[in-house]
């Protein structure tokens, strides 16, 4: 019985060895600081949204954004643009039975209002989503997309006049390269 003991006890009276070990920071680099982690979002984020609402009734559709805009608002979500794109217009005819003889006819003129929105952590999307749709008038859609480069063009009304001149210029042969002396 003696001898089970004593090799317990040996083991437990040697020293151990020094070693050195790197010490390694939170973020997994020796050379950066544990302060830059702590900036990183605690969430996945979405960079850009455009909340893009459309409907007939002009008043109805002011009212929605600003209530999107105020539920954006109050979840913290950064509300970066605002903006309207003009009017479109449509004609609609209605024919009698059977016939391509126009009964009525009208003009419906379709507005559209946008939201930018910035920075989006993935869990607070869902809820304002669940929020718009909850509260979505009657006559009124609502689609929710990334911001493309062909959404900022669509905010643009072109220049007629300079769009003119530019396909006369064309016309005429095109611009000259070339300076003359």
């Amino acid at each position: 019985m003696l001898r089970r003991i004593v090799p317990s006890v040996r083991l437990a009276l040697q020293v151990p060895r020094a070693t050195t070990t790197a010490v390694r920071s939170t973020s997994g680099s020796v050379y950066e600081p544990d302060y830059l982690e702590s900036l990183k979002p605690k969430f996945p984020q979405y960079d850009s949204l455009n909340v893009q609402i459309k409907g007939y009734d002009y008043p109805q559709l002011e009212s929605y954004q600003r209530f999107l805009h105020g539920v954006a608002e109050y979840l913290d979500l950064d509300v970066s643009d605002c903006y309207a794109l003009p009017p479109q217009q449509t004609t609609v005819q209605r024919l009698r039975p059977n016939s391509t003889v126009i009964e009525s006819e009208y003009k419906l003129t379709t507005y559209e209002r946008n939201l930018q929105l910035n920075n989006v952590d993935a869990p607070v999307y869902p809820q304002f989503l669940r929020l718009a749709q909850a509260a979505l008038p009657e006559g009124v859609s609502l689609r929710v997309q990334e911001h493309t480069d062909d959404c900022e063009e669509r905010r643009y009304v072109p220049d007629k006049e300079l769009l003119d001149l530019k396909d006369e210029l064309e016309r005429m042969g095109g611009p000259t390269t070339t300076k003359k002396k």
